[in-house]
């Protein structure tokens, strides 16, 4: 039965929840609290520390359509796309995960009723692969399942063998293969024709069962755990009864506006693929908060839609095109991804002005590579030229392969790293993700955080870590693990908490708290010694927390305030909050007037009046959604999140500390609001008396103002603008006295003329006046002598500025370019320009006299 795709992500759901698995909401495809990942590529990445039993849930058994994009770092299928039947930079993987509740027997039950009972897939179809030592694997799908044993191959290679790293979780997989036909080459799996196209794995079991460790011993795991993934776009073609990916509706719908929008009726074409692919990546992932930058993530977002602009143009698109496939993506999976819809506004404007932006060099740049490979011999690119694409023009060196790709040529990658290795490489700052410190240490505690209601408390050192290194005791400076703290960690924007811990051996200054996944690492300076096993006493700064607790309870009404002023598109993209101010980030694309910044800030200070007391409440993350909660972009939740609710104005999801009423915020002052990115804001504030002192700082200085203006301050402005009439009036008069300076001194130097070998020559050193003004003095210079070369320069603060002129009956012999640059080259300096006329600057004044008068030589031909 031919299935649609949101059709088949439904049924997958249904069928799992008819079992007792809980329908979990896709991640965000920004992975949080793992810097091992550039981007989330795979159904199991939010589950990793619930596998690693660093998490627990309330429920064993969990289903999920998880977006994934692999477009970046180590999992990289951009290049592929538009080129192959299946691969994708965006694509959603299905999958079940018992977490140590069933295990092989049940998952493959699952899975293969799932497969022929609920999609009717032909069993005769399917073939299946195990791990060449999973014996138990093997029976199970011979014995339980009735497969023939000549459709189940033992694959002894690490396709079969699902890690989480070199040590650590493991175990053997299954898959599942569909047989498409005799007709489409290809082998089964383990096959020296494996690689072709007529069996397609479209469902993988992983069953983890073992804990490898560093000697390479398996231990099993107290409870084994699946976690399974199937592509519902290789699923969605062997329903639909087509052989690529991109012949399922979804595609097919996409494909078909592209074609439109670009104008073309070949509906084959491969950049149509390219683009359908793109829109569905790029807008997912400004739906997350990523936005098109020149490091990190956004950079890989920049490419992706640079590499499906380029698609459309050589497709023949004449205008911006790609924002308009949002609306026709949110048509088909806004049901899905309700956020896709939230946002649509925000996903259009963003890509439209960054293809503004890349459009206005595109064609420039294509000319240019298309010119240098139609002159290239040999089959390969330079390295240098790719890295001047790259660099003047924003092409990626994936975009200028795809060109060349196209025809038959390759790039010189390595020439091309040779370049980039002089400037720091874009594409390498995703290492800036931070250390990964579980690959260091064994952190297996859960820290309990008391410091909603405590600043202070009792606890025990569970670990200390001095440079990277587990350690029983530190005297020095160090990182130390506590069972319990009122400390809290740096996290969504609110900086770690300091003040001081003890013990019997020793005190220490914490200087900052930070997350170690679920553990919270206190940074401290010893006196004395402290020991793993101490009980240590704890003071939080108080002082300090309270401010962060204004400025944080603050930026939660701002953002409210924002949505309420300027519309519900507006989301946070990233926040700071420390003691001294707050720093929101938000989607919005139009600068905010004085006016309205204004408006924004009373409404905030309105809210404070109130004196609303705060309220929170733990909640299951489905019910704290439903209820109109927002979710902070950057914060990972768990299933149950802490609710936090200012009155009728605020309602966000959120873990940081927080004042107990509005009122103890005092007072927001806004100091800059800025464009920080295509389509992001900043807004800067500060709270309570800092934002007193700000206003009085102001006050001060309008007062200062009004002295020296000998005003008050009511009538400052009126004097500003008097003053600023006549400050204008006098650069008026100042600038017409110089022009006729100017003109006196062009009537002056006349007289400098000489004949050279019949050519009128005019030299003349023009001290004295602007240098701006030579350019004036040339052209009337000209329409004196009628006839001839004009050579003028004057020195000033140290500078030197030259100018040629050539009138137009002479430039067929002489170039003022020429003559320019001959006299630069003795002020240590050069310069350009038409054939009649032409600047150039110098740092050696002391040699203008000398180049002058040399200019006499060159137009004889003696120099």
């Amino acid at each position: 039965m031919v299935r649609s795709t949101a059709e088949l992500r439904r049924t997958f759901f249904e069928y799992f929840q008819q079992h007792q698995h809980h329908l979990v909401s896709s991640s965000s495809l920004v992975p949080h609290d793992d810097p091992t990942l550039l981007f989330t590529n795979a159904g199991m990445n939010q589950f990793k520390d619930v596998f690693l039993g660093a998490e627990q849930r309330n429920y064993t058994r969990a289903v999920s359509s998880q977006r994934c994009v692999r477009a970046g770092g180590k999992h990289n299928d951009l290049e592929n796309v538009g080129y192959t039947a299946r691969h994708h930079t965006f694509f959603e993987m299905l999958g079940n995960f018992s977490f140590g509740d069933y295990f092989k027997e049940e998952a493959i039950k699952f899975a293969w009723q799932f497969l022929t009972g609920e999609l009717g897939l032909d069993k005769d179809k399917l073939l299946v692969t195990v791990y060449h030592e999973d014996d138990e694997a093997f029976d199970i799908w011979e014995k339980t399942i009735g497969i023939p044993a000549e459709r189940i191959i033992r694959i002894a290679t690490a396709d079969n063998f699902w890690s989480m790293g070199d040590t650590g979780p493991c175990g053997p997989c299954s898959e599942i293969f569909y047989d498409h036909g005799a007709e489409i080459w290809g082998g089964p799996p383990g096959s020296p024709e494996e690689d072709g196209d007529r069996f397609i794995e479209i469902w993988n079991l992983v069953f983890m069962q073992f804990n490898r460790q560093k000697n390479g011993d398996m231990l099993s795991l107290p409870k084994p755990s699946i976690d399974t993934g199937m592509g519902l776009e290789r699923i969605s073609a062997i329903l639909q009864g087509v052989h690529s990916n991109y012949e399922i509706d979804l595609f097919q719908s996409l494909i078909a506006a592209a074609a439109e929008i670009v104008g073309s009726q070949d509906l084959e074409n491969k950049s149509l693929r390219v683009i359908a692919d793109h829109i569905r990546s790029c807008s997912f992932l400004i739906c997350d908060g990523v936005m098109p930058s020149n490091e990190g993530r956004g950079y890989v977002l920049r490419r992706i839609i640079r590499r499906a602009v380029r698609h459309g143009y050589k497709m023949g698109a004449d205008d911006i095109f790609f924002y308009k496939l949002v609306n026709t993506l949110v048509s088909e999976m806004g049901d899905a991804y309700p956020e896709l819809v939230q946002q649509q506004a925000v996903v259009e404007k963003v890509l439209k002005v960054e293809e503004e932006q890349f459009s206005k060099t595109l064609e420039r740049g294509m000319a240019i590579l298309n010119d240098a490979l139609s002159q290239l011999e040999g089959k390969q690119v330079p390295g240098e030229l790719v890295f001047k694409l790259y660099d003047t023009f924003g092409f990626p060196a994936d975009l200028t392969n795809d060109v060349a790709r196209e025809q038959g040529l390759t790039i010189d990658e390595a020439g091309f790293e040779t370049a980039m290795a002089q400037q720091k490489s874009q594409s390498q700052s995703a290492s800036k993700f931070g250390a990964d410190y579980a690959s260091v240490l064994s952190i297996e505690h859960k820290t309990e955080f008391t410091g909603y209601t405590d600043a202070n408390g009792a606890s025990t050192v569970m670990d200390i870590i001095v440079n990277n290194a587990a350690v029983t005791e530190a005297s020095d400076e160090a990182l130390i693990l506590l069972k319990r703290t009122p400390f809290y960690a740096e996290s969504g924007g609110q900086v770690g908490d300091t003040g001081f811990m003890s013990s019997s051996s020793g005190k220490a200054h914490v200087i900052d708290t930070v997350k170690l996944g679920q553990a919270f690492a206190h940074k401290v300076k010893i006196e004395g010694v402290i020991k793993v096993g101490d009980k240590v006493e704890l003071v939080v700064d108080q002082a300090r927390r309270d401010r962060i607790k204004a400025n944080h309870s603050a930026t939660h009404l701002l953002h409210a305030a924002l949505r309420h002023l300027l519309g519900d598109h507006v989301a946070q993209k990233g926040s700071l909050v420390d003691a001294e101010k707050l720093r929101f980030d938000f989607s919005h694309f139009d600068s905010i007037s004085a006016k309205k910044l204004l408006e924004i800030e009373n409404l905030v200070n309105a809210e404070i009046r109130l004196n609303n007391a705060l309220t929170t409440q733990l909640m299951e993350l489905d019910e704290a959604k439903a209820s109109g909660a927002m979710a902070l972009f950057g914060e990972k939740y768990d299933e149950k999140v802490r609710v936090v609710k200012m009155g009728e104005f605020s309602t966000e999801l959120c873990g940081g500390t927080h004042v107990a009423r509005t009122g103890d915020i005092g007072l927001l002052k806004i100091i800059s609001e800025g464009g920080i990115a295509s389509g992001v804001r900043r807004i800067e504030a500060t709270t309570g008396q800092m934002a007193q002192d700000f206003v009085n700082d102001g006050s001060d200085k309008l007062h200062a103002i009004a002295s020296l203006l000998k005003s008050d301050k009511t009538s400052v402005v009126d004097k500003v603008s008097t003053a600023l009439q006549q400050i204008k009036l006098l650069e008026k008069e100042l600038n017409q006295l110089k022009q006729s300076m100017a003109g006196q001194k062009s009537k002056d130097v006349m007289s400098n003329v000489i004949d050279v070998q019949g050519v009128k020559l005019l030299v003349a050193n023009m001290q004295g006046i602007e240098p701006k003004a030579l350019r004036g003095m040339m052209d009337d210079l000209k329409n004196q002598l009628q006839s001839g070369i004009i050579a003028l320069g004057v020195a000033s603060d140290g500078k030197v500025n030259l100018i040629a002129g050539v009138t137009k009956d002479l430039v067929g012999k002489f170039k003022a370019g020429d003559l320019v640059n001959h006299m630069a080259s003795q002020v240590g300096g050069k310069g350009g320009g038409r054939p009649d006329m032409a600047q150039a600057g110098g740092t050696e004044p002391e040699n203008l006299d000398k180049a002058l008068a040399s200019v006499k030589n060159w137009l004889e031909g003696k120099v």
